[in-house]
Formats: structure tokens, C-alpha cells, sequence
């Protein structure tokens, strides 16, 4: 579920940023009581995001808009498959047709990527999650098109909890001292999760009580040892190098979360368009 509020800032903002001024174009071509109709195509395969977020950038351009959803978020579409049908004022269909396509293609991009990932360990007990490696200003929209392509989220920000990573290791003196120093202050409520990159460090985030313990950038044998030395006593994250390739092999190392910052930073768009109907 999405959070209105949130949901209609983003789409304020990129309005905004799209016609600071108007539309010089529509509002100089088009009577501002004409009403058109329109469809949004889907022009390849995909896992379908964001439907209600492209909605609600027609509905705040014109509250009386008629919106007519053919597909739900997370379900599959195919090439030519009539997303949805819109019915209201012209002017409002042409200046919300960029930002609605924009977050909708990016959306749908992030949950086919995700759903592409998830296929590929479906039979393993682990969880696919996205990273913070996000589009500035777009993260509450991307880590929602994750979670409607089969994947979880991984920490919203900075604030949700603690991750240790190899410039707080330096900076703090250590990953003993770093976990103890984050245990002292924070509410028993957090959890803390230790970046580690040989089987050294992982030996010393568990004996300073890490909950989580990553595996950064690890060979698949250096992964199945630290597994193995673990041995359940933390939550085992593998993070690093993952492709389409690689991760079933991580997969089958025993670690329980592998984070993918590909399903966020480098998709490219679906394709979907939207055009004017009779």
C-alpha cells in the first residue's frame, strides 16, 4: 500500500519541475474544456508497477478524470496489452503524459528486474533485496516496484538501522569497537549489521554479537565457509558482483538475504506508451 501523501509529493515536485511555467505548447493549442480519451500501451513484456501512482498524476491535473485500470501491481504484461483507459480534460491528459509515463516505465522496469532475479532462486529459502542505490527523491516509489516484483526491502535510509560498512570499521577503530559503540546508543529495537570481507571479519563481527553479517564481494567458497562459521548464530547477507549469472550460486552458498543494486540503478525503462484515442 501506498502512502498518499508521500505518493503526491513526489508527483507535485515533478510536475512542477516538468511546467514551472504551464505547458506553453498545450495551453496555447488546446480549448481548455476540450476532452479527449486515451489508452497507456504496454509495447514489451513486463511486471506492471506503479498503476496508481500514474493515476493519481491525471487525477490531481483533473480530480474528474475517468481512470479505468485493465492490470493490478505485480502482474504480468504482455506486448500490446492495454494497461489502462483514461477519459478527461485534454489539456490534463498532455501535460500529466510524461511524468505518469516516466514513473510508470521506471516502476515497471525496477519490478520486471526484481521478478527476473526472484525466478532465478525461486526453489531456495532466500530473500532477493534491493539496496539504497536509488533514483534521488524516487526511493519510497523504487523500493515499492521491488517489493511488487517479488523482492524486499532492505533498509529504507540511514535512520532505520545500523550498518557497519569498511569506512566505519576505519573510522571507528575496528569492528569490536564499532558494534560496541552502536550497542551503547541505540534503542534495543535496532538490530546491527557488520560488513565483512574475509573470514577474519566475520569471526570478529560475530564474537562482538552482530545480528546480520555481510558477506561483501566473497568468493562462493569463501561464502560457504562463513556460512559454515556462522552457523545461524547472525543472519547471513551476500552482497557484491550479483548478476543474473551469479546468483543462484550465491544462492546455494546457504546465505539467507542477497542484496542486488542492479534492481534500482541500472534498469532500463518498459516500454509503454500512451496515445490518443476517438
Amino acid at each position: 500500500m501506498l502512502d498518499k501523501i508521500i505518493v503526491d509529493n513526489i508527483i507535485q515536485n515533478a510536475l512542477k519541475e516538468d511546467m514551472p511555467l504551464g505547458d506553453i505548447t498545450t495551453d496555447n493549442l488546446i480549448d481548455e474544456n476540450s476532452k479527449s480519451k486515451a489508452k497507456l500501451i504496454a509495447k514489451e513484456a513486463g511486471i506492471l508497477a506503479g498503476i496508481e501512482v500514474a493515476e493519481r498524476v491525471f487525477r490531481i491535473l483533473d480530480p474528474q478524470v475517468y481512470f479505468k485500470a485493465n492490470f493490478k501491481d505485480g502482474e504480468s504484461l504482455k506486448k500490446g496489452d492495454i494497461i489502462a483507459e483514461i477519459e478527461g480534460n485534454t489539456r490534463a491528459l498532455l501535460k500529466g503524459e510524461r511524468t505518469a509515463l516516466n514513473i510508470l516505465q521506471r516502476m515497471s522496469a525496477i519490478a520486471t528486474k526484481t521478478n527476473e532475479y526472484c525466478q532465478k532462486v525461486k526453489d531456495l529459502p532466500v530473500k532477493i533485496v534491493d539496496t539504497r542505490k536509488t533514483t534521488p527523491g524516487l526511493r519510497y516509489l523504487e523500493k515499492y516496484a521491488v517489493r511488487a516484483g517479488g523482492g524486499t526491502n532492505h533498509r529504507y535510509c540511514l535512520s532505520d538501522g545500523v550498518l557497519i560498512k569498511d569506512n566505519h570499521i576505519q573510522a571507528a577503530g575496528g569492528i569490536k569497537k564499532a558494534v560496541e559503540l552502536a550497542r551503547k546508543s541505540i534503542p534495543h529495537t535496532i538490530k546491527i549489521e557488520v560488513e565483512t570481507e574475509t573470514l577474519e571479519q566475520v569471526a570478529e563481527a560475530l564474537e562482538a554479537g552482530a545480528d546480520i553479517i555481510m558477506l561483501d564481494n566473497m568468493s562462493y567458497d569463501m561464502m560457504k565457509e562463513a556460512v559454515k562459521l556462522i552457523n545461524k548464530r547472525a543472519v547471513v547477507e551476500a552482497s557484491g558482483n550479483v548478476s543474473l549469472e551469479t546468483i543462484y550460486d550465491i544462492a546455494c552458498t546457504g546465505v539467507d538475504i542477497i542484496s542486488v543494486g542492479k534492481l534500482t540503478h541500472t534498469v532500463a525503462a518498459l516500454d509503454i506508451s500512451m496515445k490518443f484515442i476517438d
